[in-house]
């Protein structure tokens, strides 16, 4: 089988056609979508980046593996030593993902710079070719990514038994699309659920990416923005480009998505091709007061698109609650490989479901976060339940809950009005926490690691100057409120 994997890093789901964005975004991986399976329910079960891509090479979750974080004890692999029974190939040589691939005489390749600006070198275990095709640390544009893979599809697509990951990094700020590129959107409105009163609202709130720092924990934080990409969001226009600014690189991928799509029908193998497009978390644009950026376990930022194209898949939708792990198992099975042994990898094999055309999601996901804020979520029915241990200097309460349903955009928390609900979610995290302490064997909570450093590693260090300036911006209660949630780190520089 041909297996080509198009990873659009921040892909938020319902910024595509195929899932009822009212904007022309996709027009290509509509296309695909049309012709193929759609998930709705797919999540990452550890986010952002570092901890997704672990989970999905490793197959695990990131309570095993370790890696929660962007830095600290909690960003490096942590696989229980072998020991004696160690063989000459470790058992994540034989047993990452791209590793099934890899030892059953399939040519594997990825294009990505994921590796080296994460120093994540355990992604590239059971890729033959691993390249960084721009040397630009996740900045780079498909443009300068594409024309190296289209070569090496040139030389290799007519071949059986390839498995091709290719990386784009458009939609993840800085929003960089060339200037002449323009802009498709100019003209179209932004999402109606995004109001004045919104804004107003998030105006007055504080955090990292917040409406008046979107940068960070300051607007020039990056230096000065480029043209997509506002100073602040201080009035609707400013949104707009915001989200336009998002939307022109979802489009700029699409465009190159189209390119190889192309270039696999112009060697006459598209329809023999088994084409898996996704991401690796989605981006926030005021959810929880967080805007471009990717900072909770919730689901702006969880639930990504997945799409399956090619032999074997028909043409539907799946609702059923998965995690992107649950996808990969299900490729290795689709092209006939053996998963391996039971317990190794966390990620269930949806391919029945793909056979009989009857979802076979799970009860419940649980979803960790621990780059930005430490907080895990529950989704489970129409439900979004968060247990937050650190906020990330977002104010949040300790417990949140939203009807993902009615309330898709996290604006009305229901954790004390649905109390029988929230308590059925603490019992599920609870459970699924103790189950994972027995498994790794430490019984550590990596989480734990993250608190004991002084919190997450994009947050850490920042309070003291951040106070500051909530104070010169008006928000002195929210400085307040903050240096009362974490008075260690308010005096810590």
């Amino acid at each position: 089988m041909r297996i080509l994997y198009i990873d659009i890093d921040t892909l938020r789901a319902d910024h595509l056609g195929c899932y009822g964005y009212h904007r022309d975004t996709s027009p290509n991986i509509d296309a695909l979508a049309s012709n193929g399976q759609r998930f709705t329910n797919v999540y990452a079960s550890d986010v952002p980046c570092l901890p997704s891509r672990t989970a999905l090479i490793t197959g695990q979750f990131g309570f095993r593996t370790g890696v929660i974080n962007h830095g600290g004890r909690a960003a490096n692999l942590d696989l229980a030593p072998e020991g004696p029974r160690r063989h000459f190939m470790t058992r994540l040589s034989m047993n990452s993902w791209a590793s099934r691939f890899y030892w059953a005489g399939y040519r594997t390749a990825s294009f990505s710079s994921f590796p080296l600006r994460h120093s994540a070198p355990w992604w590239t275990i059971g890729f033959q070719e691993s390249i960084n095709a721009a040397h630009n640390m996740g900045v780079e544009r498909a443009d300068q990514i594409v024309p190296d893979v289209l070569g090496w599809i040139d030389r290799n697509g007519r071949d059986e038994n390839w498995l091709c990951h290719v990386h784009l990094w458009d939609p993840h700020t800085p929003y960089n699309a060339p200037a002449e590129y323009n802009n498709p959107f100019e003209s179209d409105a932004i999402p109606r659920w995004y109001t004045e009163d919104v804004r107003a609202a998030h105006w007055a709130q504080g955090g990292p990416h917040s409406a008046q720092e979107p940068w960070g924990f300051r607007p020039d934080e990056w230096g000065a923005p480029p043209p997509r990409h506002p100073w602040n969001l201080s009035n609707l226009d400013d949104v707009k480009k915001m989200f336009d600014g998002y939307d022109v690189g979802v489009r700029y991928a699409d465009d190159h998505v189209g390119m190889l799509l192309n270039r696999l029908a112009d060697l006459g193998v598209l329809e023999d091709t088994l084409v898996m497009l996704s991401s690796d978390h989605g981006e926030g644009f005021g959810e929880l007061g967080v805007y471009a950026d990717h900072q909770a376990a919730d689901q702006a930022t969880a639930n990504i698109p997945m799409i399956l194209h090619g032999p074997g898949i028909t043409t539907r939708v799946d609702q059923g609650l998965h995690y992107h792990l649950d996808i990969a198992a299900t490729i290795v099975e689709l092209a006939g490989l053996p998963l391996p042994k039971a317990g190794s990898w966390d990620g269930e094999s949806v391919h029945k479901s793909i056979q009989t055309g009857i979802d076979q999601g799970r009860d419940h996901l649980i979803v960790t976060q621990g780059a930005w804020s430490c907080q895990r979520g529950v989704r489970f029915r129409e439900n979004l339940y968060l247990a937050t241990r650190h906020d990330g200097y977002h104010d949040w309460p300790d417990e949140m809950l939203f009807n993902i349903d009615t309330d898709p955009h996290e604006q009305h928390n229901l954790v004390e009005v649905e109390t029988h609900t929230a308590e059925f979610a603490r019992g599920l995290l609870s459970r699924w926490i103790d189950e994972q302490r027995g498994r790794r064997g430490d019984g550590v909570d990596p989480m734990d690691w993250v608190i004991e450093e002084g919190g997450p590693y994009h947050v850490r260090g920042h309070l003291p100057q951040y106070l500051e300036r909530l104070r010169s911006t008006g928000r002195s209660t929210v400085a307040d409120r903050l240096i009362a949630r974490h008075p260690t780190a308010a005096i810590n520089r």
